[in-house]
Order: structure tokens, then C-alpha cells, then sequence
């Protein structure tokens, strides 16, 4: 028995090597493919000569594009950003070879305690610099789009209105397309909110440029003009991926490519120390886009993080910490006025509704009935953004022409309905007890007078010629209960919440949160209104408990979502009603369809781990997913051989098992990875003949010639050059070969086995014979073995009982629509 191809470069060594047939050197990716990660990488799939590669990602984009489960799909190739990207599998796990014990048995406590020492100082850095992205987001978005909006108002107020129109409108197609040129042409990996990829990241999968140093500049870049041209898109998500692309380069000594390096930041040679590190940027990303560090903290544990420990828990917490103080220091600049249109608003600076809050029983059925709609609806804009993504891949999938086509038509639409839909409200007269100048003119405000006299002002133009910032906070402020009208918070809300669907998914930085959020805040209004005559909460509160609602059926986030709008708002009055909110409409939501970074991950065909296993594994053991013939290196090996494998395969473990004459039994020594056959190869220290090497590996090798190189580079066996004479010579495999690999005997059940691999977060596992008159090991589990396509596509009879989570998803949605 052996094992399946590995998803994403993960293809265990069991391809055998036909008689006579050369190694295939693979070929070049194709148009749409990313050519950044090295074919020999990613591996073959199922072809003995790895010629079956292309045809079979082929058919993976087309059931990624399709929307079709393909049993025998290949895990190799998910969407990364907009482009479909080869992808491969991270190992947590620590190798203990001869090598790194060495080095080990001479670390003293000064090492030791530099090593800690240089995690919190890690930390420190991530924090203060994610806080220090965050406020040039902001800073950015309030300056760019509050002169845009000064500007169009301005005509506004000449009644220049077709000029205004104009401005609007090409202001907002200017930014849009500087977005989408940038991440198009620049940094493709930087497309979207980047949550999906920070999330398969952390549990295990591996992607080019994902954090690389111009995704992390374009994707800020990127987020101030796409947030700035007045598409319903957010900078949360993009301050996510913000975090962890420095957390990543920080962790990996920097960018070399740039000439951006440190060597005293080059100590984490792992993923596990990076993995840790990636989580604590997430975190702090949401700490800064809403200073709340700790939500950021809830965030990463709830959301994103695939395993957690205590010590981390205490990294992520002083690392959002860090980036609350920052922020702190940088916001009291900025309130001297310093930083231009700065501080007006802004979710960095919330504190609204922060008065007495007095609610009664007789409150809470409003707030129940707010709570099931908003799950509905939540569950209804994923089921729409779903369908809309796959349209939007398909057109994306024809060339870059098309993608800023498409940014373009979205962007010349939402300027002519955001200027458009304010000519149907009503003109109000100004409030007389208003905290602010009415109207606004001239300046950032909440009262526009768009087309109206002097003294009145227009509340539908109130609320789309603001940020997304702004127009959060009008939404949550107590005592606006008479600044809408209620068609005008109708309107706002239909085209906000479809807006933020058709926003989502350019080729441009852009988030979700934020548009949920608003969307949410016009629908809790909304219920207030028609409804409110019922209870005695500020219209205001409703609109928070609306957000908590829509945010509670489309992203199901509970505890991180209560402590954002808590820290939002800086009201602890509001848990009671915000908890029940958001167990209600979560509840409501997941009897419909999954949460959205879930349908995100699963849109992109990320091999995602899930914690749980599904019962048909139950009825499968190992040996049961495991195909092909196994192959294996001897202790000492001919490095012709291995050449021709490396070559041949894509495969990153290879079992190394000894034979007489050097055990009396065949017996298997350990797993021996791809990444340090190519430091062998590159060193050349070879043997003469084939025996035991004499002489101490550590004198010739370091820990740090096999230090694990940054998120997405690899070796190519392709770039090293051997001798006729250097390829009939032989290496010792003993001292590199970790001797302790995780194992699992052959009749171990498949679910059993993937909890095993998820938690501990392996790369490999070996599967034993349960007896030892067979060969040492009959196979490799990889992640593309637990994934339900390749299971099932060998176990077809087992998808009558795949298990499913009690939805009307098939008969309320997909037959309704």
C-alpha cells in the first residue's frame, strides 16, 4: 500500500520511476497559474511521470470556477487573490535529526533567553507596526475622501450639479482603477480582505506572495483608494492581512529581495514560530482598524486560528495592547489638528451611545424579532455574495483586461446610484438643537444640503456622501431619533446591502466587515422605526444591536463580534441585549449555509482542515485513501538517484529506510524532506563509496543551511548543477533524516488519523504495517488524504452518509432562487 499525491506540494514519494523512461522536468505554468512557486513544488497528482499536472489543475480551476465538486480534483491549485496559484502545506512539526540535536545540546541559557526575548520584541513590533498602518489608513481615507466629498459638495452648493456629478463620478473611477492597476499588475495576491488566506495559512497551507513585502504596500496602498472611491468595501479585513504580512516578514528576517534585512530577526527557522507570530499580526490588525485590542485577540482565537496555547493567548494580547497605545499616541496628534480632515470620524474613534442605557422586558421582543431577520438576511448575503464571486472568478479568469472592466462598471454604477438615489428624499429642515454646523458646507459633516435650500439638508445625501466611518457613527448616535425619514433609511439600506455584495470580490484590497456593519446599522434603524413604538430604545441602539445581528448571520463570529461592538460603542450596559442578538441570529444563520470565511475558503478550494470529522470517516481506515507505489531512499543513497526523483516528483517526504548491510531487517529510519536534499545537493558533500560517513555532519552543515526560507520560496532542483562523476557518488541521508516522525499503524480509522494530523499540524504522517513481516511503512498521509473530494471520489458509496448539518439550505434557497 502507499500513499495518495499530497495536496499542495505535500505529494508524499511514492512515485516509482518506469524503466527507461527520463525524469520529467515540469513545465512551465500556464497564463492564469502563478509562476512565483516552483512546479517541482507543487508535484504531480496522480501521473507516474507527473504529465497528468497540468490537465489536472485544469480541472481543478474549472470546478473552482463552477461551483462543481470533482472527486478527483487536485488540492494543488486554490485562488489567491485573483489568481489561481499553485499551493503547498506548512509543517509544524519540529524535526529532530542528528543536526539539529546538535545544535540543541549547544544552545546555553543566553540563547535561550535571547530567543524569548526576541518573540516579545517581535510582538512589539508587530503591534506598532500594524498601529502604525492602521492610522495611515485612516488618516488616508478621511483626507482623500473627505476633500472628494468637500469638493462635490461644494459644486453642490453652487448648483453646478452636473459638474458635481462629473467630479463625483470620475473621482471615484480614478481611485478605483489606481486600486485595481496596482493589485493587478503589482501584487495579485493582495485582491480581497485577505481573511481566507490568512485562515489557510494558519491552518497548515502555504501560498506564494501571500505575505511578501509589495502585497503588504499594495494592500494598504490599495485599501486607502478602494475605501476612498466610495465602493461599499472596508479596511478591517485588509488590515488583517496588513498584520500578518509584517508579522510574516519580521518573522522571516525580513525581505531580501529589497534589501530589507536584520540579522539578529533571522532566529525563527520554523513555521511554528511564524505560525505564532502571523497569528498575533491577525489579531492586531482588527485591534487597529476598531482599537480594540482585546476583540483583536477574540478575533484571532475565534476566527482565524486553527490551534491555540495559552502562551499565545498572552503574545496576542500584549501585542493588540501595544497597538491600542499606539494608536493612542497617534490619535493625540492628530486631535490638534494635524492631520487634516482626521478625527471628524471614524470607527478608530468611536464613542457613541455611551449614556444610560434602560431597557425592559417589554424590549425584548423587538429585539428578538431584529435578532431572526438579521440571521435570515445574514444568511441571505452570504448565499448572494457566493453566487456573485463565482461570476466575478469567471470573468476574472479571461485576463487582467477584464478585471479592471469589471472594477470599472461596478465603480461607474455605484457613483450613479450614490448620486442618483439622494434626488428621491425630501429636503428636512436643520435640527435646532444639532451639535453640529447644519448644513454642511464646505467641510466634512453629517448634514449635506445636497440640492436643497439653505437651513434644510438632505438625510439620504447625509448618509452617502460620508465614509463608511462616518455614516456608521450618524447611524449609531443617540438622539437622531427625527434626522430620517424612514424611506430614506429604506432605500440606504437595499442599496447598501447589495452594493456591498457587488463591491466585494474586484481585483482590488477590500473588506467585509466594515459594509456588514453598515449595512446592519441602517437595518436596525430600519426595525427601529417601523417597530420602535414598542419598546423604549433610542433608535441609535438599534442600530448597533442591527450590525451585531447582520454581523452575527453572515460572518457567525459571537464573542469577538460582542467585544467589538462594546469596545465600539464604550457602553458595557449593551452585553446583555448584544449577546442575545448575536445568539439568535447566529443560531438562525446556520440553519441556512456556513459562515462566510468559510464559503470564502471553500470558493478559493483552500484544502481547509476542519476541527471536526465527518462520520463516514469513522467507517474507513488509512490504508483505505492511500494509492500509488511507495518510494523510499536508502540510508546512504546514490545521488544520481535522488536527482532523478526530485526531478521526476513533487513529492517533500521521502521515508528513508535501511536495508542489509547496515540493519538485518529492512527497518525505517525517518523521514527525510525535499528542502534539505536540496541543501545536500547544493553543499556536495558527498561520498566515494556507499558507506557510513566517518566524519561529524554538524562540522560541514548548520542549522541554519536548512532554516525554513520565507512564505512561499523554495529551492528547484532545476538550479543545481552536478558532474557526471558527482552523480555516481553517494550521500548519507542518517545524520538529516528526522528519527522520530509521527506514525499511525494501518488500521487506525481515517477520522482518528485526521485529529491526530490537524492538532498536532503535521505535513506528513507515516503509516506502519501491523505486521512486521511486510515492508517498514505502506504509505504517507498527506492533507490532500482527508479531503472529502479525494475520499469520496475513492469511496463514491459513502456520499449518501457524508455528514450534514441540519439547513434548509437546498429547499429555501438554491429551489426558491
Amino acid at each position: 500500500m502507499s500513499t495518495a499525491a499530497g495536496p499542495a506540494g505535500d505529494l508524499p514519494a511514492e512515485v516509482a520511476l518506469p524503466a527507461g523512461v527520463p525524469p520529467a522536468v515540469p513545465a512551465t505554468a500556464d497564463e492564469h497559474i502563478c509562476v512565483d512557486f516552483p512546479r517541482d513544488e507543487a508535484g504531480a497528482d496522480a501521473g507516474e511521470d507527473g504529465s497528468g499536472d497540468d490537465e489536472q489543475r485544469r480541472d481543478r480551476r474549472r470546478s473552482l470556477l463552477g461551483g462543481q465538486l470533482q472527486s478527483n480534483a487536485t488540492s494543488q491549485v486554490a485562488l489567491v487573490g485573483t489568481d489561481f496559484c499553485p499551493i503547498e502545506s506548512l509543517d509544524y512539526e519540529l524535526i529532530e535529526n542528528d543536526v539539529f540535536k546538535q545544535d540543541w545540546r549547544a544552545q546555553g541559557r543566553g540563547h535561550i533567553l535571547r530567543y524569548l526575548a526576541l518573540k516579545w520584541a517581535l510582538c512589539f513590533l508587530v503591534g506598532a507596526l500594524t498601529a502604525a498602518a492602521a492610522f495611515v489608513a485612516n488618516l488616508g481615507v478621511e483626507n482623500v475622501a473627505g476633500a472628494k466629498f468637500v469638493v462635490t459638495s461644494n459644486r453642490m452648493f453652487a448648483r453646478r450639479f452636473e459638474s458635481a456629478f462629473l467630479v463625483f463620478l470620475f473621482s471615484n473611477l480614478l481611485l478605483t482603477m489606481f486600486a485595481t492597476v496596482l493589485t493587478v499588475y503589482v501584487a495579485p495576491a493582495a485582491a480581497g480582505s485577505g481573511i481566507p488566506e490568512v485562515k489557510a495559512y494558519l491552518n497548515g497551507v502555504d501560498a506564494p506572495n501571500v505575505f511578501c513585502f509589495k502585497t503588504l504596500v499594495v494592500k494598504v496602498v490599495g485599501c486607502i483608494a478602494a475605501v476612498s472611491s466610495s465602493l461599499h468595501v472596508g479596511k478591517a479585513g485588509p488590515l488583517v492581512h496588513t498584520g500578518a504580512c509584517i508579522a510574516s516578514i519580521l518573522g522571516q528576517g525580513g525581505s531580501r529581495k529589497y534589501r530589507m534585512t536584520c540579522k539578529w530577526l533571522r532566529h525563527f527557522k520554523n513555521d511554528r514560530d511564524r505560525r505564532d507570530l502571523v497569528t498575533c499580526g491577525a489579531g492586531a490588525g482588527i485591534a487597529g482598524a476598531f482599537r480594540a485590542p482585546v476583540a483583536g485577540v477574540l478575533f484571532a482565537l475565534e476566527t482565524v486560528s486553527s490551534r491555540w496555547r495559552s502562551a499565545l493567548l498572552w503574545r496576542a494580547f500584549f501585542t493588540t495592547a501595544v497597538v491600542a497605545v499606539v494608536l493612542r499616541a497617534l490619535i493625540d496628534i492628530c486631535k490638534r489638528g494635524r492631520c487634516g480632515l482626521f478625527g471628524k470620524g471614524g470607527l478608530i474613534m468611536f464613542d457613541v451611545t455611551s449614556g444610560y442605557v434602560n431597557y425592559h422586558v417589554i424590549d425584548l421582543p423587538p429585539v428578538i424579532t431584529l435578532a431572526v431577520f438579521g440571521g435570515v438576511l445574514g444568511s441571505l448575503y452570504n448565499f448572494f455574495l457566493d453566487k456573485v464571486l463565482r461570476l466575478y472568478n469567471i470573468i476574472n479568469e479571461k485576463g487582467r483586461t477584464y478585471r479592471l472592466l469589471l472594477a470599472a462598471t461596478v465603480s461607474i454604477c455605484t457613483s450613479c446610484c450614490l448620486f442618483g438615489l439622494p434626488w428621491l428624499a425630501a429636503c428636512k429642515p436643520c435640527p435646532a438643537d444639532s451639535r453640529e454646523a447644519c448644513p454642511s458646507i464646505g467641510r466634512s459633516g453629517n448634514f449635506k444640503k445636497f440640492q436643497c435650500p439653505m437651513h434644510n439638508y438632505n438625510d439620504l445625501a447625509s448618509l452617502f456622501f460620508n465614509t463608511n466611518d462616518d455614516t456608521i457613527r450618524n447611524l449609531y448616535s443617540n438622539g437622531t431619533d427625527h434626522e430620517f425619514h424612514i424611506t430614506s433609511i429604506l432605500v440606504f439600506f437595499i442599496a447598501s446591502y447589495f452594493l456591498g455584495i457587488f463591491s466585494y470580490g474586484l481585483a482590488l484590497p477590500s473588506g467585509l466587515f466594515v459594509p456588514v456593519i453598515l449595512t446592519g446599522a441602517a437595518y436596525g434603524r430600519l426595525v427601529g422605526m417601523l417597530i420602535g413604538s414598542q419598546s423604549t430604545l433610542d433608535h441609535g441602539l438599534f442600530a448597533v444591536l442591527g450590525s451585531a445581528a447582520l454581523l452575527g448571520g453572515s460572518m457567525r463570529m459571537t464573542v469577538s463580534v460582542c467585544v467589538v461592538i462594546l469596545e465600539l460603542t464604550n457602553n458595557l450596559l449593551m452585553l446583555p441585549l448584544v449577546m442575545l442578538v448575536l445568539i439568535i441570529s447566529k443560531t438562525v444563520a446556520d440553519a441556512f449555509n456556513a459562515n462566510v470565511y468559510d464559503l470564502l475558503v471553500k470558493l478559493k478550494g483552500f484544502p481547509f482542515l476542519e476541527g471536526h470529522a465527518e462520520p463516514y470517516m469513522r467507517q474507513l481506515s488509512v490504508t483505505d485513501v492511500v494509492t500509488g507505489p511507495l518510494q523510499t531512499f536508502s540510508g546512504i543513497e546514490k545521488v544520481g538517484r535522488i536527482v532523478d526523483i526530485l526531478k521526476a516528483t513533487g513529492h517533500n517526504g521521502f521515508p528513508v529506510v535501511d536495508e542489509p548491510p547496515f540493519s538485518d531487517t529492512p527497518l525505517l529510519y525517518g523521514l527525510v524532506l525535499r528542502s534539505h536534499l536540496l541543501v545536500l545537493l547544493r553543499k556536495k558533500e558527498f561520498l566515494n563509496s556507499c558507506t557510513s560517513s566517518a566524519s561529524d555532519a554538524s562540522k560541514h552543515f548548520s542549522p541554519d543551511d536548512f532554516a525554513k526560507r520565507g512564505s512561499g520560496k523554495h529551492d528547484r532542483i532545476e538550479d543545481i548543477e552536478l558532474t557526471a562523476e558527482e552523480l555516481e557518488m553517494f550521500v548519507d541521508l542518517h545524520p538529516f533524516t528526522n528519527t522520530s516522525p509521527y506514525t499511525v499503524v494501518e488500521t487506525m480509522s481515517l477520522a482518528k488519523a485526521l485529529i491526530l494530523f490537524r492538532e498536532v499540524g503535521l505535513r506528513h504522517l507515516l503509516v506502519l504495517p501491523k505486521t512486521s513481516k511486510r515492508a517498514p511503512v505502506v504509505g504517507i498521509l498527506t492533507r490532500h488524504d482527508f479531503m472529502p473530494e479525494h475520499v469520496l471520489g475513492l469511496h463514491p458509496y459513502l456520499f449518501k452518509s457524508r455528514w450534514k448539518k441540519v439547513r434548509f439550505g437546498k429547499t429555501a434557497f438554491s429551489n426558491f432562487f
